[in-house]
C-alpha cells in the first residue's frame, strides 16, 4: 500500500489496519516455517507496510503532517 493511500485514512483506521497487517505477516511466518508460502518476498512487502504505518502514526504524534 502506498502512503498516500495511508495518509488518507484516520489514526483510528491506520490502528486497525496495522493490528491486520501485523496478523497477516505472522501468518506468513507459519506459512514459510511449515513450507506452504509460495512467494516469500511478500513478508518483505508486509514488514515495509506496517514501518510505513508506524511512521505515519508517529509523524501524526509529533505534529509533522504533510
Amino acid at each position: 500500500m502506498k502512503a498516500s493511500e495511508l495518509r488518507a485514512l484516520s489514526d483510528q483506521e491506520l490502528l486497525e489496519k496495522l493490528e491486520d497487517t501485523k496478523r497477516e505477516l505472522m501468518n506468513l511466518r507459519f506459512q514459510a516455517a511449515i513450507g506452504q508460502l509460495d512467494n516469500t518476498a511478500k513478508i518483505k512487502m508486509i514488514k515495509k507496510d506496517i514501518a510505513r504505518i508506524k511512521t505515519i502514526l508517529v509523524e501524526r504524534k509529533l505534529g509533522l503532517r504533510r
